[in-house]
């Protein structure tokens, strides 16, 4: 079936000699898309038109509008035509906000799997990056991002009796008990907690250095690991501790 979506890039992958396979969130979920013959020399014949459908379009986080062929679940999907949504400012030039794009579409790989329409979902990623394009002031915003995000992957923390001195990372709720697994309380509590109920509009007032960063990010990674199968902790992770370190 044809069809016209929005799209953001979360992988690219090499396949073969010239072709690419992408993965994508859209508006119609997550899909996969085999690019043929897109890495071929311009001299050469293609499987692709170079004006519907440009290689330089499937960086991560590109924005994206496709016009597409979905197939059945569990087959690769086609791409007739591509084209920017929305042209990044400052992400494809700014070192610190392109490591985080780069930790955000990896995260963002291993934790999207559904095929299915989640609007409120692509519509929350799609503004919380453009907002990152367009502020100067970034460094704890893929924090409040991951948290945020639990809301739409469905184990966001349970704000009852936030007040309490153990949060149980197991089953996402604040308690009194100690936990028998895995828990976060004291000082890397009261970090976690900052980001609770807050906005991208005051996130850059937290007073964060980069260990805190790195505590709340530790927590929250192992938070996702532990309600999400298979979730793995990105590779490009080192690379965005390097640069806010």
């Amino acid at each position: 079936m044809l069809q016209k979506t929005k799209a953001i890039v979360l992988t690219s992958i090499k396949f073969g000699e010239s072709d690419l396979i992408v993965k994508c969130f859209t508006e119609e979920g997550v899909k996969s898309y085999l690019l043929k013959r897109i890495l071929k020399s311009k001299g050469k014949k293609s499987g692709l038109s170079a004006r519907s459908v440009n290689i330089a379009y499937f960086q991560p986080l590109t924005q994206l509008k496709i016009t597409a062929i979905h197939n059945n679940k569990g087959s690769l999907n086609s791409i007739r035509e591509a084209r920017i949504s929305y042209l990044y400012q400052s992400i494809s030039s700014d070192i610190f906000k392109q490591a985080i794009a780069l930790f955000l579409a990896e995260t963002l790989a291993h934790s999207l799997h559904e095929e299915e329409k989640n609007p409120r979902q692509f519509e929350y990623i799609e503004t919380a990056l453009n907002w990152l394009d367009n502020h100067d002031k970034t460094s704890n915003f893929h924090l409040l991002f991951l948290l945020n995000l639990t809301k739409y992957l469905g184990f966001y923390p349970e704000m009852k009796e936030k007040n309490l001195q153990y949060f149980d990372l197991t089953e996402g709720y604040f308690t009194n008990n100690k936990p028998f697994n895995s828990y976060v309380h004291g000082e890397k509590l009261i970090l976690f907690k900052s980001l609770i109920g807050i906005n991208f509009d005051v996130v850059e007032q937290l007073e964060l250095n980069s260990k805190s960063r790195k505590i709340i990010l530790d927590i929250l990674l192992d938070y996702y690991k532990l309600h999400l199968p298979g979730f793995k902790r990105p590779k490009s992770l080192d690379v965005l501790i390097e640069v806010f370190s």
